[in-house]
């Protein structure tokens, strides 16, 4: 009985200690899963660097946990409350902007809070993150990396990590505009 339990804590810390391929192109399902330890062109960071870069304010921090949109088929009367976002202040939150397939609408969203954070500056540190194990921060990083971002720090612990860490949090409202259809 003790060999098998031992068999199986090995096999276990075998499978955690699998690295995550990064894909060649953008996570279109199952977003919350295990993430690569990496994105090419950016920056993997921790939550250390990650309370660094906010204590120096030489990042801008772009929370991309999606929102879900109010459900079509209440019924009359129902009072619909979105769900409190706490997350780390200062941040812009830019809902639902980190599927892999985002419309047009959406991703003017996202270039205009993106612009608003680094004033258009291209150079400028920007940190994307969500969850632990969420691929919407992977996708946005990846994006801005596309559009010419030079500066791009992926946080994939996300709020889970810094807040294990014990940072602060404060709740955050959807940068304005927000489209009423997120994915694309």
């Amino acid at each position: 009985m003790m060999r098998l339990f031992v068999a199986l804590a090995l096999l276990s810390t075998a499978a955690m200690a699998q690295t995550v391929p990064e894909p060649s192109d953008f996570r279109n399902d199952h977003y919350r899963a295990p993430v690569p330890d990496q994105i090419t062109g950016g920056t993997t960071i921790g939550p250390e660097e990650a309370h660094s870069l906010w204590q120096d304010q030489s990042a801008a921090f772009i929370d991309v946990l999606p929102q879900p949109p109010k459900p079509a088929n209440l019924p009359e009367g129902t009072i619909w409350r979105d769900k409190p976002r706490d997350s780390i202040p200062g941040t812009i939150w830019l809902p639902n902007v980190g599927y892999g397939a985002i419309a047009d609408v959406t991703a003017d969203y996202f270039r205009t809070g993106l612009e608003s954070s680094t004033n258009g500056d291209l150079n400028h540190g920007v940190v994307f993150f969500c969850l632990e194990d969420c691929w919407m921060s992977w996708n946005a990083a990846r994006r801005v990396i596309e559009w010419g971002y030079t500066n791009v720090y992926w946080f994939p612990e996300g709020t889970d990590g810094w807040a294990l860490w014990g940072y602060p949090l404060e709740q955050v409202e959807p940068f304005p505009g927000q489209p009423v259809a997120g994915g694309g």
